[in-house]
């Protein structure tokens, strides 16, 4: 038997076993960025596997859990069709731009169905949560913001991912006070379970 044949046969082998192993988390990371959303639940086009105790630490203090999510790196998200909004916000009482995609937008990225008995839980990084019906985020036009005044929003601030409306325009949110408009608003935004039914 040749040696050198056997053991490149033997890494080779090796080599595309820690491959496949690897799969499941993402089957198409090569060139990908960091996740910033994470959406779970019920959806069709996952593109990661399992919730892994180990290595998802903050979804797991969170008491999340899942088999199947759909991954989504800054890239994927402003590569969907983009929409502006331009709220006053409550932080600093001015107008601001926020672009991002439409948060249904994302969600059929996902493989949500966004019938009438769609129902929403928007978590942030720090845990704060919100339940949305899917009918209101199509209503209200809720975006994904990854944009305020045309940058970047960075961790830390109020980003990278806000789920945000316009309150200026909506009648029942702009006749409430200011500091009242955005509870449904999470910023730093990093997870959406979909449930339907």
């Amino acid at each position: 038997m040749n040696k050198r044949r056997f053991l490149a046969t033997g890494i080779a082998t090796a080599l595309l076993s820690a491959r496949t192993h690897a799969a499941p988390r993402s089957k198409s990371s090569a060139g990908r960025g960091p996740t910033l959303l994470t959406v779970t639940g019920d959806i069709t086009h996952g593109n990661r596997g399992p919730l892994d105790p180990a290595l998802d630490q903050l979804m797991a203090k969170q008491k999340l859990s899942f088999e199947r999510a759909h991954a989504f790196d800054f890239a994927e998200l402003t590569a969907l069709p983009k929409t502006t909004i331009r709220p006053t916000l409550e932080y600093d009482g001015k107008q601001h731009q926020l672009t991002g995609p439409l948060l249904t937008d994302v969600l059929q990225a996902a493989g949500a169905d966004l019938g009438a008995r769609t129902s929403l839980l928007l978590r942030a990084i720090d845990g704060y949560g919100v339940t949305l019906d899917g009918a209101d985020a199509r209503r209200m036009r809720f975006i994904v913001a990854t944009h305020l005044d045309e940058a970047p929003m960075p961790l830390g601030g109020l980003g990278p991912l806000w789920a945000i409306f316009d309150a200026d325009r909506d009648p029942e949110m702009k006749s409430r006070p200011l500091e009242q408009r955005f509870g449904l608003c999470p910023w730093a935004l990093y997870h959406i379970n979909v449930q339907t039914g």
